[in-house]
């Protein structure tokens, strides 16, 4: 597998561990050891949070309240260098309140990655996602 496919693999773990509320499969996505007081994520909405403790608490929290979430990826890039590689997506969300029965929402966000090869194995290094407010994009012609 070269490095580009690795790390939309890596990319993928991180989505199945949040679609199936799985905090050990995402304490294993995020980097750790001597990068884990960089670990950087801004969710969104969110004030920026730093350290691989803070950033995993997070989710756990925002797993613990998500009763279901769907992600479909779409303008995925990836760009690898050396042992960093930055991948670039838009998330098309499906989201239900577990308060109301077979009510769904719909969102996107587009996100920006930075993963660091540890020892091997790609690991999430910087997340960062940002609603898209407006679902059309403008050419600019008016």
């Amino acid at each position: 597998m070269d490095d580009a496919a690795a790390v939309e693999a890596a990319n993928a773990k991180f989505y199945t561990a949040f679609e199936t509320g799985d905090l050990d499969l995402m304490h294993e996505v995020w980097a750790d050891g001597d990068y884990a007081e960089g670990v950087t994520c801004v969710h969104p909405g969110w004030m920026m949070l730093r350290g691989r403790g803070e950033v995993l608490r997070s989710w756990a929290l925002i797993m613990a309240n998500t009763a279901y979430i769907q992600f479909v990826l779409t303008e995925v890039h990836t760009e690898v260098r050396g042992d960093y590689a930055v991948l670039t997506c838009e998330e098309n969300i499906l989201t239900a309140d577990k308060d109301e029965e077979g009510f769904l929402a719909g969102g996107s966000v587009v996100t920006t990655k930075v993963f660091v090869r540890d020892e091997g194995q790609w690991k999430l290094w910087v997340h960062h996602g940002s609603p898209v407010l407006n679902g059309t994009q403008d050419d600019g012609s008016d």
